[in-house]
């Protein structure tokens, strides 16, 4: 079982026609799942640029 960090939610709203017909619509979060230091994490694919890019810079 990986374990969650992120916090975050998805988007949610409406889809609209050019009839203007409004259907209920959510944009999921691009989860990614990865093993650091033998453990599952799950993050999105925004936080794990993030970390390397730090990892990087130090």
């Amino acid at each position: 079982m990986a374990v969650k960090l992120t916090a975050r939610k998805g988007l949610t709203g409406n889809r609209r026609s050019h009839a203007l017909n409004a259907t209920k619509h959510k944009q999921n979060l691009n989860l990614q799942t990865k093993k650091v230091n033998g453990v599952k994490v799950t993050l999105t694919n925004r936080e794990w640029r993030a970390l390397n890019k730090y990892n990087k810079a130090a």
